[in-house]
């Protein structure tokens, strides 16, 4: 079973005070971004932190039923920042969104705590019905650069996607899932996630197409040596592939 994000842990997030939630927000980037220096730094330059705090508030006007109030703060934040995130999309404590740029959350997103999201990052919707259709993130994800989440998907806690990956299905916990359509890596005896919490070496992942193409290559040269052992006794005398019959004639010379 996926594990994501309490369901208590909205309520925890709608009874922290709004001064707390943005504390948090930007005190979280010192602990994933090296290039932060200070807080000044931070609330003047960093967009997806802008982002962040608007949302915030957008949030609270959408739950208030001011819902043109927050829709048209999202969408000067949009103008502002360049993500673009739905004022009804609940999030948890903690998103950093590095680089900002491009990045979009649907409405019925739900993001989990601790959460990293790259730029040009898509939580998107896979159907035009009033019902859940995005993706669930648990606690302490991360999702690469240029990554698309698509539909009512749930990813556990602890998952890592890899950049520009297409994920469609579901994730289990401490995974790390890559590739187009997204596939789940599993490596026995390595330990996918760091043991103090987030990961951001997302680039350290195996390449499963390459595993796949180098074991069909593999599986070839066996191919061919039994081939050539066949074709000592008999030997065609007209074939479409007549320079590679005559290379392996010369080879078994």
């Amino acid at each position: 079973m996926v594990m994501v994000m309490p369901k208590y842990a909205n309520q925890q997030i709608n009874k922290q005070t709004l001064f707390a939630q943005w504390t948090e927000d930007v005190q979280c980037v010192f602990a994933r971004d090296p290039a932060a220096r200070s807080v000044v730094e931070i609330l003047l330059t960093y967009s997806g932190v802008h982002a962040v705090l608007i949302h915030r508030v957008s949030h609270r006007l959408w739950q208030v039923n001011w819902k043109f109030s927050a829709r048209f703060l999202a969408a000067f934040a949009k103008w502002l920042t360049h993500v673009d995130i739905h004022p009804a999309a609940t999030i948890g404590q903690r998103l950093f969104i590095d680089h900002a740029l491009g990045v979009v959350i649907g409405e019925t997103a739900e993001i989990g705590n601790d959460v990293t999201l790259y730029h040009g990052v898509t939580l998107g919707g896979t159907t035009w019905h009033k019902v859940k259709r995005h993706p669930t993130l648990g606690n302490n994800v991360l999702v690469g650069a240029g990554a698309k989440i698509l539909g009512s998907i749930t990813l556990g806690n602890n998952v890592r996607v890899g950049a520009n990956s297409v994920v469609i299905k579901d994730v289990p916990p401490c995974c790390t899932v890559v590739g187009i359509p997204g596939k789940v890596i599993q490596s026995k005896g390595t330990q996918i996630q760091h043991p103090s919490g987030i990961n951001l070496n997302h680039h350290e992942i195996p390449d499963p197409i390459g595993k796949a193409i180098a074991c069909l290559l593999e599986r070839i040269e066996e191919l061919e040596a039994k081939q050539v052992t066949n074709e000592k006794e008999e030997h065609c005398n007209s074939c479409e592939a007549e320079m590679l019959c005559s290379h392996k004639t010369s080879s078994i010379r």
